[in-house]
């Protein structure tokens, strides 16, 4: 007979002192740190360890002593199970000073990064209904919460259209108010939702890749308009039907389009996607400026507040009207154009050509003739060569993805040694990571917390470095 798995502890009565990255939070056990989900600080728990490391311990609380004096009722009833919106049960002031302490402790404890100037963060406008984007899942396993189960109810046909549950890739949590989006949002999906149950149509089996409504992403602006993509597993009949349903229903949609994907996979990147009803695009304007926006395009999903970030991002950077920018990761352009009234020059690089595409687009609707855009993998395509052609950059500007920069790419920027670098990160313990690589060449003058995602743990970090 084989030894028998011991039984991870539960640890009874922890105060939780402190919150950590990734929405968790903090609490000591003789002097071991262990990470709890679903508390705050303040609340006093039992704790049921799930995983043991050599310098923490990982649990979920059992039983709860004590409620935090800090902790509010959640808006949605949603909460605790998707996992998008895991700070609902934090006041917005309580989510904005540990956001604020989560980026600080990124660049001078783990870091070890000396910062000139440490700016507040920056609060968002709204702290529901901010999202311009959100992408839903259809799928014939509906999570079924606790009660559920336990009710002893049979459950029989369980298609959903709603989030993932976290750390479960094939059940769906059948959201039926979300708060992050236009409450158009709401209704489009909550109708097809209907509509599909209503006709028999087939809700997608990840495991088994069979069915037929796969996905659908809604996306809206400012000004009002809407674009809606329904991703399909196969074309058959039903497309016509339920895309002609949508429309009859929803007619201020401006953009109706779909997508055929059979792959094993839900990103829609390399795939086409057709324009079924109204325009191939959104318009989306930030201040003075006009920004096209395509199904595939990325477009900070905050308008308001990437407004506020740009602009701080700007002011970093105080560009002269000599100056030759980079800004790498470009995406759509959107921060090459805004800043490029103030430079002599900017050059954008991006891996996405669709949103290279775009970028120049956005450059010639705003009148904007300064600016040069490269599609290509920025670890490729930024070299001496590329210096060379185009010239050695005064500043530059970096926003890369979560996973932060490639040691080649921070390798050439030391090689390039422009004199300023405004680093925009959506992930500061990457950013921390990558300007600690470049210390010695850049002193950290100022950093600029933002939060572009209320009732996340998700803060974004602008951080201006000067060449030593």
């Amino acid at each position: 007979m084989g030894r028998k798995k011991r039984r991870n502890p539960l640890l009874e009565q922890l105060e939780i002192i402190d919150v950590a990255a990734e929405g968790k939070s903090i609490a000591k056990y003789e002097d071991r740190i262990i990470f709890v989900t679903g508390t705050i600080p303040g609340d006093i728990v039992d704790v049921q360890i799930s995983k043991k490391k050599k310098k923490y311990y990982e649990g979920y609380p059992t039983k709860f002593y004590k409620y935090s004096d800090d902790r509010v009722e959640p808006k949605c009833e949603h909460f605790g199970v998707c996992g998008g919106c895991k700070w609902q049960h934090l006041p917005y002031t309580k989510q904005l000073f540990y956001k604020n302490k989560q980026v600080v402790d990124n660049f001078e404890r783990i870091g070890k990064i000396e910062i000139k100037e440490k700016y507040k963060i920056l609060a968002a406008p709204k702290d529901y209904y901010y999202r311009n984007k959100l992408e839903f899942s259809f799928s014939n396993k509906e999570w079924l919460t606790k009660e559920q189960v336990e009710s002893g109810e049979e459950f029989g046909i369980r298609n959903a259209c709603g989030f993932h549950v976290p750390k479960m890739f094939d059940k769906i949590v059948n959201v039926k108010h979300c708060y992050l989006q236009d409450n158009y949002s709401n209704e489009i999906r909550n109708f097809v939702r209907k509509f599909a149950i209503d006709n028999n149509l087939e809700f997608f089996d990840i495991r088994a890749n069979k069915g037929f409504l796969r996905n659908m992403i809604v996306r809206n602006t400012a000004k009002g308009e809407l674009m809606l993509i329904v991703i399909f597993l196969k074309m058959n009949n039903d497309v016509n039907k339920i895309l002609d349903a949508i429309y009859a229903e929803f007619p201020q949609i401006t953009s109706l389009n779909y997508v055929i994907n059979p792959k094993l996979n839900d990103s829609i990147n390399d795939l086409e996607v057709v324009n079924y009803k109204g325009k191939d695009h959104l318009m989306e304007e930030m201040g003075e400026l006009k920004f096209k926006v395509s199904p595939k395009s990325f477009y900070q999903t905050n308008s308001e507040q990437a407004y506020n970030l740009y602009k701080k991002a700007l002011e970093f950077a105080d560009i002269s009207a000599n100056d030759l920018v980079y800004d790498l990761y470009t995406g759509t352009g959107t921060i090459a154009n805004f800043i490029a009234k103030t430079a002599k020059k900017v050059i954008g690089i991006e891996y996405v050509e669709d949103a290279i595409k775009d970028a120049k687009i956005n450059s010639d609707l705003n009148n904007i003739t300064n600016t040069k855009f490269f599609a290509g993998d920025m670890k490729d395509v930024l070299n001496q060569e590329f210096v060379k052609t185009n010239g050695k950059p005064d500043v530059i500007i970096i926003d890369p993805p979560r996973a932060g920069m490639h040691q080649n790419v921070i390798d050439t920027l030391l090689r390039i040694s422009p004199n300023k670098i405004v680093y925009i990160s959506c992930n500061p313990a990457t950013q921390a990571r990558d300007i600690s690589l470049m210390k010695e060449q850049y002193e950290t003058l100022k950093i600029q917390p933002v939060d572009m995602f209320p009732q996340t743990h998700h803060v974004e970090n602008i951080a201006l470095l000067k060449l030593v």
